[in-house]
């Protein structure tokens, strides 16, 4: 039986690497930037405020909610998203591990 090809990688550096795909589209940042200005649920007007149709944005939403970043409430026939404050802190812990492990720049790498 075959191992699945991530397995050789600690859980941590697997999600850190699903938090980075998520962060990896502009239209995605630009989404949490409008959530996290917000510091409440969103729900129809974030695609008022981006050059993106509704379907894009939801599709931008199920990511950054499948890496923890935001979470969605149904409100009737909407659902509402906002920075999800345990997935950022997550993220934010994996993201100083990495760097903690990095060496200082050096002058010239090569």
């Amino acid at each position: 039986m075959a191992a699945h090809k991530h397995e050789q990688f600690s859980p941590a550096e697997q999600q850190l690497a699903v938090i980075a795909k998520a962060l990896g589209h502009p239209a995605r940042v630009a989404i949490l930037q409008l959530l996290a200005r917000r510091q409440s649920c969103v729900c129809g007007e974030l695609v008022l405020e981006l050059p993106l149709s509704q379907s894009t944005v939801s599709q931008h939403l199920k990511e950054l909610k499948a890496a923890g970043l935001v979470q969605g409430e149904v409100d009737g026939p909407r659902v509402c998203y906002c920075v999800d404050p345990a997935g950022w802190a997550r993220a934010r812990q994996l993201l100083n591990d990495l760097l903690a492990e990095l060496p200082a720049p050096a002058a010239a790498c090569c």
